[in-house]
């Protein structure tokens, strides 16, 4: 049976005093108001270059964050691998829209894929794409409209290094996560990642692209993808998220006055993402699954769908995943009982993941019961801990 409350297993990596941090760090999160406060005055330190890592850095870095480097970050990752969790090292730096910026991070990138070969405890690597590119470029892309002769030579590179973070890939076998972007350029990326899944996926998935189930439109557009995937010859690569640009789709959609691609509802966006999970098991010759949510009902129901086929709870082909610092309950019961679980660890110097921290404080805040949740399971697992003293 599938238990999500044993937080014994849950935070056994969790010394005391980083429980007691994660309390504080929830508490807060709690009230949206400090959240938009806290960002607001950290916005205005980095703006007048003021020094904020001796603050940010033991505290909410510390709990989402797996350090300033890929040295930094591994002991986080030896960490987790003790409890059988393994680690996608993401770096979280977003692109300054240059060259100078797009090649650093691309560098930087072809590092992290590097510094997984042979590591049994990393099992897939990741790149976010406008970090390599211009935003405008992608968008033309997608549009079908002209390029001039100076964005054919920046997307022409754009694509070589795409092909080559692949190659590498599947040059030290390492499946590889494309992350998604925002709607209005992600179709010049879906047709990217169909040439890489067609290039590397010939016998097993190393390339995967990622399906922000939110959208109306991605539970046929993975139907299509399969019968493509099958008509071509290849193993569809799919990651399942449930997206995070919500509220920018929507006012862009409104500003722009076009229909929002965006579900209506969070009820709409579960259904279509239990049933992208649902086909992908029906169809799991064709495709391999990565299960990005903190949804327990989603866990339970691929976990589910996998004991009724008579699927092995280690199937290469399937894992779960949620954020570092997030959802620990979900990640170490599910890795305690024999299946695949990755925690996506970010990792940058501390000014430059700023962007995503903010995120991820938002995200608590606004997620119903997201927050009151992480803090009923550890001042449950403090409880425990204080009882056996």
């Amino acid at each position: 049976m599938l238990s999500f409350s044993n937080t014994e297993i849950a935070f056994a990596y969790r010394t005391n005093r980083e429980l007691r941090r994660a309390t504080m760090l929830f508490s807060i999160l709690a009230y949206p108001f400090l959240v938009t406060v806290g960002q607001a005055l950290i916005t205005l330190a980095l703006r007048l270059r003021l020094p904020i890592a001796w603050i940010v850095k033991p505290t909410i870095f510390k709990q989402f964050i797996g350090g300033e480097s890929l040295e930094e970050s591994a002991t986080v990752v030896n960490t987790l691998q003790k409890h059988n969790v393994k680690s996608i090292l993401d770096y979280s730096v977003e692109g300054q829209q240059n060259e100078e910026s797009f090649g650093k991070i691309y560098t930087e990138i072809l590092r992290s894929i590097e510094n997984a070969k042979g590591n049994p405890a990393i099992t897939f690597v990741v790149f976010k794409p406008t970090g390599l590119v211009k935003t405008a470029i992608l968008e033309k892309v997608s549009l079908e409209n002209p390029l001039t002769d100076e964005e054919n030579q920046e997307f022409s590179l754009f694509k070589e290094r795409v092909t080559t973070l692949c190659r590498t890939a599947a040059n030290i076998q390492k499946p590889i996560l494309i992350d998604a972007e925002d709607s209005w350029y992600q179709q010049a990326l879906d047709d990217i990642c169909h040439e890489m899944m067609k290039m590397f996926n010939r016998e097993k998935a190393v390339v995967f692209n990622t399906w922000q189930m939110y959208r109306k439109d991605r539970l046929d557009f993975l139907k299509q993808s399969t019968d493509r995937a099958i008509r071509d010859g290849y193993i569809l690569g799919a990651k399942f998220v449930r997206g995070a640009y919500m509220e920018k789709e929507r006012e862009r959609a409104m500003k722009m006055g076009y229909p929002s691609p965006i579900q209506d509802t969070k009820a709409q966006t579960d259904a279509d993402f239990n049933a992208a999970l649902e086909f992908s098991v029906d169809n799991l010759n064709a495709v391999s699954i990565f299960c990005g949510t903190h949804n327990e009902e989603s866990v339970e129901l691929l976990a589910r769908l996998m004991e009724q086929k008579g699927l092995e709870r280690n199937d290469p082909r399937i894992t779960f995943s949620q954020l570092y610092g997030m959802s620990d309950n979900i990640s170490f019961n599910l890795a305690g009982m024999g299946y695949n679980v990755a925690k996506y660890i970010p990792y940058g110097p501390v000014k430059y993941v700023m962007p995503y921290l903010f995120r991820r404080a938002q995200e608590n805040t606004s997620v119903k019961g997201q927050t009151n949740r992480e803090l009923t399971l550890i001042r449950l697992e403090k409880k425990r801990r204080k009882k056996q003293k």
